[in-house]
């Protein structure tokens, strides 16, 4: 029988912590030290509780268990010049050995299903460039290269450079 890759909206203490200990590995992936694992749990319940984040976690269910393989985090953003919102798909994660199992198509489309249903008028992501196959998926999903826009950042914690 083939495993079934089913995405679950966290907001209970179970599902959140299923998507801490991924959310950890993310974190991790990305080179962020292990120190802070521990308000991971914390961290990621305040974001759901005060309504900043939904967080979003991808299980293969099996005939023997579900197993948590992978996460999306996402949120609304006000658009003001069409007086609406749009959605930001923030953080997308599945486990280097759960890729290619459709985990990522789903969550993303969890992810658009939610904005959609909440009337956003857009979703959009920001990504490292190297990442090609994250690249080649989105482009697949129908997401489309923003020309003629600049990101820039200012490093809030950081010494003022001004």
């Amino acid at each position: 029988m083939k495993n079934t890759v089913r995405v679950t909206t966290c907001d209970t203490d179970e599902t959140l912590a299923a998507a801490s200990d991924l959310f950890n590995q993310y974190r991790h992936h990305y080179g962020e030290p292990p120190e802070a694992d521990e308000r991971t749990l914390g961290w990621l319940t305040d974001m759901v509780t005060s309504n900043l984040l939904t967080v979003y976690t991808a299980f293969v269910h099996s005939q023997a268990d579900a197993t948590p393989i992978g996460l999306a985090t996402g949120h609304a953003v006000p658009a003001s010049l069409t007086m609406g919102r749009f959605w930001q798909l923030r953080d997308l994660y599945v486990l280097p050995g759960s890729r290619r199992q459709g985990a990522a198509a789903a969550l993303v489309g969890a992810v658009r299903e939610a904005a959609s249903a909440a009337g956003a008028t857009r979703l959009s992501l920001a990504m490292e460039p190297e990442n090609q196959a994250a690249l080649s998926l989105y482009r697949r999903l129908g997401f489309r290269t923003v020309e003629g826009v600049v990101s820039l950042s200012l490093d809030l914690a950081g010494p003022k450079s001004f």
